[in-house]
């Protein structure tokens, strides 16, 4: 079995692959305070209560894959592959890391891991050219070329930050749940936040992705938008320009990285 860890801003997303099938999948607050310990007892917990796994911890993981946004946590995560997984073949996801996929970018060191390993699996999956959103703490929007290049991509606040900075700078506004309003003409002030939210970044997704579409490809049709991350359910209903949702984007991409590199450890 193979434990691909994704850590966001925000969450953390882990999942378990038997071969290419991803058979388990876990969604945890990111806390940048976790040491390796805490996380290593947090894993166990999880783990513990699949069947496939065994009662202690590392029993059943062949191999472990990691990505992270938050340099510390990422950190202590080296700490636990270390002390808890030694025996285990561990990809962290950092420059010198065969992705596979060029980075076109002024400084490619500072793209986001995370983003690189969606392009990866977005040209592992569907080819290029290909735009793919991630539906995160910022929602990302991320261009990879007809050759399977990442040419580089859009940073946007993400849904919840937006909703957050309505609570906090609107008066007479509070911070509401993210949820599909009965019409766009919100009938009192959560459904208008509500209106504005999901109709607004479903706007904008069609907005930015209609212009990276153009500059991509000479023919904006042949490219590909897959939609990620876990609030993009809240928008693929009513952004038009999106052709795949593959919420597990970055798991695959996480282990197809891992397939590339584990050989050369």
């Amino acid at each position: 079995m193979l434990l691909t860890i994704d850590v966001g801003n925000t969450h953390t997303v882990l999942g378990l692959f038997d071969g290419e099938e991803i058979v388990e999948h876990w969604r945890i607050s990111t806390d940048a305070r976790r040491t390796a310990d805490e996380m290593a007892v947090l894993l166990q917990g999880l783990m513990g209560m699949h069947p496939l796994l065994g009662d202690e911890l590392g029993d059943g993981i062949d191999g472990i894959a990691i990505c992270a946004t938050v340099p510390s946590v990422l950190h202590e995560l080296r700490e636990v592959t270390r002390r808890y997984y030694g025996d285990v073949p561990a990809v962290l996801v950092e420059p010198g890391v065969k992705t596979g996929v060029p980075i076109l970018t002024d400084n490619p060191k500072e793209v986001g891991a995370d983003r690189i390993i969606n392009a990866v699996a977005a040209v592992e999956l569907y080819g290029g050219p290909a735009i793919v959103v991630d539906f995160g703490t910022a929602t990302t929007f991320d261009a990879v070329s007809a050759r399977g290049e990442y040419v580089g991509g859009v940073i946007a606040p993400g849904i919840e930050i937006s909703v957050e900075a309505l609570g906090v700078r609107g008066a007479q506004l509070r911070k509401i749940e993210v949820a599909r309003p009965r019409s766009v003409i919100g009938k009192n002030t959560v459904e208008a936040m509500q209106a504005g939210i999901v109709y607004g970044f479903a706007g904008q997704v069609d907005g930015v992705v209609s212009r990276m579409a153009r500059e991509l490809a000479a023919d904006p049709d042949d490219v590909t938008v897959i939609a990620t991350g876990g609030l993009a359910p809240m928008v693929l209903g009513e952004a038009t320009l999106i052709d795949e949702h593959e919420p597990w984007l970055t798991l695959i991409g996480l282990r197809l990285v891992y397939e590339r590199n584990v050989s050369r450890m």
